[in-house]
């Protein structure tokens, strides 16, 4: 398997783990902003260490960025709130197989229209049809 695809699978065995830890977070602290202030913070670290390790050159770019690439941090945060509030009393699972249907939802459209600069790959019929499959299974899964 190609590392890009273990990384990814990693990322996505971090999401389920991510909205229990920091749900349960929000209920102890009893504030899901409060919480996800914690996780921020604690994220904001990680990422400057990586950076550090790295190089941190490209960060001055940052100015000469189009201002509407920077909405991705409004996204991360509307989800990381969002599953915050609502796992502890819809069920971390069930919170997170809707995260899972909307990306699939999201993804296809974005490939078929090849939005935000990625390479276009429109819906045919086999992908359409596995797509569908996958969403069944998220709502099999619920059930």
């Amino acid at each position: 398997m190609p590392t890009q695809a273990l990384i990814m699978l990693a990322a996505g065995i971090g999401i389920p783990v991510l909205a229990a830890l920091n749900s349960r977070l929000g209920v102890w602290m009893g504030s899901p902003a409060a919480a996800a202030v914690i996780l921020f913070c604690v994220a904001l670290c990680a990422s400057v260490i990586v950076l550090v390790s790295l190089d941190v050159r490209p960060l001055a770019r940052a100015a000469d960025a189009p201002k509407s690439l920077f909405l991705a941090g409004l996204f991360v945060a509307f989800y990381v709130l969002s599953v915050t509030y609502v796992a502890p009393t819809f069920g971390v699972g069930r919170a997170v197989f809707f995260v899972l249907l909307g990306q699939l939802i999201s993804a296809a459209a974005i490939d078929h229209f090849g939005l935000f600069g990625v390479i276009a790959t429109p819906i045919s019929a086999r992908r359409g049809l596995g797509l569908a499959m996958m969403a069944a299974g998220v709502f099999l899964a619920q059930r």
